[in-house]
């Protein structure tokens, strides 16, 4: 599978996949316009929606309705190295929701594709090649 990754000017950095264009930008105070979401956000997103859809697919599985069901992240990052060390995801599940259920969303949730990439992660390889005139 590949993702086109463009630059389109000034610090946007455009990535096209699976039909699908995602549009990034830097801060204005990073030199950027402000006017997409910076890459790092979208990786905090990627881990909040990622369990929010397995925990979708879980109350799909037994019939529980997701109204009014809700869902925030929230992390703490390293003063020195910018990394983040932890990160906590809130659910709050409506009126009316099984309590006996309510480990098991919190389990679903974990296990999501996102965190599991984390906990087991990719070898990278970067390469650079001059294009033909």
């Amino acid at each position: 599978m590949t993702m086109e990754i463009s630059f389109p000017g000034n610090k946007k950095v455009t990535a096209r996949y699976r039909g699908f264009i995602i549009e990034t930008d830097q801060a204005k105070d990073e030199g950027g316009d402000g006017s997409a979401p910076e890459p790092f956000d979208l990786f905090l997103s990627s881990m909040g929606t990622c369990a929010g859809i397995y925990v979708i697919y879980f109350c799909e599985e037994r019939n529980i309705d997701t109204t009014g069901m809700k869902m925030s992240l929230s992390f703490d990052r390293n003063e020195q190295t910018h990394l983040v060390e932890t990160v906590r995801i809130q659910i709050s599940l409506p009126p009316g929701f099984p309590e006996k259920y309510r480990s098991a969303v919190e389990k679903t949730a974990g296990l999501c594709t996102v965190k599991r990439n984390i906990l087991n992660p990719p070898r990278f390889e970067v390469s650079a090649q001059i294009q033909a005139e």
